[in-house]
């Protein structure tokens, strides 16, 4: 178990929502026991960039399911992502995804807002109204905020509220057309491709803007060595900069695509074996902050399609932690300082991500280092998964929110 101290053998005691006891042989009369002899006992996962694609593409993913699929992977706080229909914008788009969330009682699910009006990259959105809805994250995610003169501005104006300004950092003109990393592989496919530079290119421009602008950055889904070299920089100076991986970006690079199967097409695209090694070294090291899914829901009919005509995009939240813990293979501290910690202290939710100990909220995912399974079918609507059929190895046994059981031994609980 991941207490206050560091790990320890304990038990821990749940009442009202909250830990009321940690320690050796607490007391059980008329409690409810969970068995987590052999797994790892810490706070609930954290995931910073979920698309729950509700309002406006329900046939894909809604709040009710996304949080089912959260609740199974051990996530008890996702962010959802703005690139709805219509996009989160204003306030009372943000209050409604909220709203949403707490209906269903499985995790608490904070809105993330637009950088721009309808994600047009244009005019600023109505960050004050969002701000006071609960967004503290704000990006056009599926998109990055190519005008750098309304970067700036976003970047001046989050700083004031003390928000965070996430980028999906890919150049427009650059990726415009490709379907996959620019490589060997695509062009032995003769497949028009999305550069690396793109990112790095987007990435070092919005980093002089930080330095201009003292406005906190979080870089999404980071996919390349030289990004993390950026990063790495920008942070030996003491910008305010943080950065995600995801867990298929640690897992598969680009000859996954070689046989085409849509499954594995993705914005931004798996890269070279060079980067995924860069990219695992970081999260051991720390450089990286933390893993987040980019759970991206696609209808069958939308993925079954040849693959320059799939929409691109996989789910994740079911899969992540046995991702990362197979291709990465973290200690205790660190997986939850990647998965929970950090990315709760980047999304400002307090009442996740502490390490366990009397009065901390009962926000918890018990989590089986040794066991292995294939997955098959998942919680989410959506069934677009490259992980489907592979052995990994650790999962989720529990999921506990504001004390309740969300999760146990295969199933969700509500």
């Amino acid at each position: 178990m991941l207490t206050a101290e560091g790990p320890a053998p304990v038990d821990v005691r749940v009442a009202s929502g909250s830990v009321a006891a940690v320690g050796r042989n607490l007391d059980s009369a008329g409690a409810e026991l969970l068995d987590c002899a052999g797994a790892w006992v810490g706070p609930g996962l954290v995931d910073l960039h979920t698309h729950l694609r509700e309002p406006g593409q329900e046939w894909k993913e809604d709040v009710d399911s996304g949080t089912r699929a959260a609740a199974a992977g051990g996530y008890t706080a996702v962010v959802a992502m703005p690139n709805t229909d219509p996009p989160t914008d204003a306030g009372h788009l943000a209050r409604f995804v909220v709203e949403r969330g707490a209906a269903t009682g499985r995790c608490d699910v904070a809105p993330a807002g637009t950088v721009s009006l309808g994600r047009e990259g244009r005019q600023l959105a109505h960050l004050d109204e969002l701000w006071a809805a609960g967004a503290r994250i704000f990006t056009d995610d599926g998109d990055a905020v190519a005008d750098a003169g309304l970067l700036r501005r976003a970047l001046e104006y989050v700083a004031e509220l003390g928000g965070v300004l996430a980028q999906h950092a890919e150049d427009p003109a650059l990726v415009a057309g490709g379907h996959m990393h620019e490589g060997e592989v695509s062009s032995r496919l003769g497949m028009a491709g999305r550069p690396a530079v793109a990112e790095t290119i987007t990435l070092a421009r919005d980093l002089a803007l930080v330095r201009m602008t003292g406005a906190r950055y979080h870089l999404l889904h980071a996919t390349t060595a030289a990004a993390l070299e950026l990063v790495a920089a920008a942070k030996d100076d003491g910008l305010p900069v943080t950065v995600e991986v995801t867990p298929h970006h640690l897992f598969f690079d680009h000859t996954a695509v070689a046989g085409t199967d849509p499954a594995f097409k993705v914005n931004p695209p798996l890269r070279t074996p060079a980067d995924v090694a860069a990219l695992r070294a970081g999260v051991r090291s720390g450089l990286v902050d933390t893993v987040a899914t980019d759970h991206a829901p696609h209808a069958d009919h939308e993925k079954d399609v040849p693959f320059e005509e799939a929409p691109p995009g996989m789910i994740g939240l079911e899969t992540a932690a046995a991702a990362v813990h197979t291709a990465v293979q973290l200690d205790i501290v660190t997986f939850y300082d990647r998965l929970s910690t950090r990315p709760a202290h980047i999304a400002g939710l307090p009442a996740h991500g502490a390490p366990i100990a009397p009065g901390v909220p009962a926000n918890l995912c018990v989590f089986d280092p040794a066991e292995t399974w294939q997955p098959q079918r998942f919680e989410s609507r959506s069934q677009n998964s490259p992980f489907r059929g592979l052995q990994l190895t650790g999962r989720p046994r529990y999921t506990i929110y504001q004390g309740a059981v969300t999760y146990a031994d295969g199933k969700v609980q509500s």
